[in-house]
């Protein structure tokens, strides 16, 4: 930011200067032509090339900033129970993340919701399906049910997150790692419901990988929630 701001306050002092000069040597007499404008180029020529080196140097921190953002993902991410997953979802927001714990566990929760709800409505929708038994619409209901419960858990996590303030962060953290927790156990319950060999196979490959991926991403998010927490104890 302060390489950006100094390329800013450059570009406001110095392209007055380089009009200014090149105005000036547009205006000399044609006795003088061959000195002044000889000597108003050279240093409008100095001041742009100025300006120029300037405006590299802050495209050449953006890449940089970006690297450190990407490796502060990978190794907060580490700490994770699926790293891999932690990092595939959550690198390409690093320029939003930056290196914030704060930020991380805001955007982890965030794709955690939005993952959440995806998978509630397809769940929704399998539901009306036909040709499935009685066990397997009984346990869509009970899982459709247990998702929607996840989805408003994580639904209030979020909206906490973004009230969270120094006075209250214990007994607001506290409501947050709560919630989240109260919403993997609905996801777990979910994918319970759909073990043994009763289930229909393509159902239950369908409905447990979504609904497993679901529940490793709020674990995920958890972790970095309990980490950004570990910060202010």
């Amino acid at each position: 930011m302060d390489i950006l701001w100094f390329v800013y306050k450059r570009k406001t002092l110095l392209f007055p200067s380089l009009i200014a000069n090149l105005q000036a040597s547009l205006q000399v007499t044609k006795r003088d032509m061959e000195g002044s404008f000889s000597s108003h180029f050279l240093a409008a020529l100095i001041i742009f090339l100025s300006f120029t080196s300037c405006a590299n140097l802050s495209s050449a921190a953006r890449p940089a900033a970006e690297k450190a953002s990407t490796e502060f993902i990978r190794t907060s991410c580490g700490t994770t129970t699926y790293p891999k997953l932690c990092y595939t979802s959550l690198s390409a927001h690093a320029s939003v993340i930056q290196t914030s714990p704060k930020l991380l566990a805001d955007t982890a929760l965030a794709v955690t919701l939005s993952t959440a709800r995806s998978t509630s409505s397809l769940m929704s929708k399998m539901v009306q399906s036909h040709g499935l038994k009685p066990r397997e619409v009984a346990a869509m209901h009970d899982c459709v049910e247990e998702l929607s419960d996840s989805v408003d858990q994580l639904r209030k996590a979020v909206g906490e997150m973004t009230q969270i303030k120094g006075s209250n962060f214990g007994l607001m953290m506290n409501d947050i790692q709560t919630w989240v927790s109260a919403a993997l156990t609905d996801e777990n319950t979910c994918t319970d419901g759909f073990a043994g060999n009763a289930m229909n196979g393509n159902l239950k490959t369908t409905v447990r990988a979504r609904v497993v991926n679901m529940a490793h991403m709020t674990s995920n998010a958890l972790g970095l929630i309990n980490s950004y927490a570990s910060l202010h104890n």
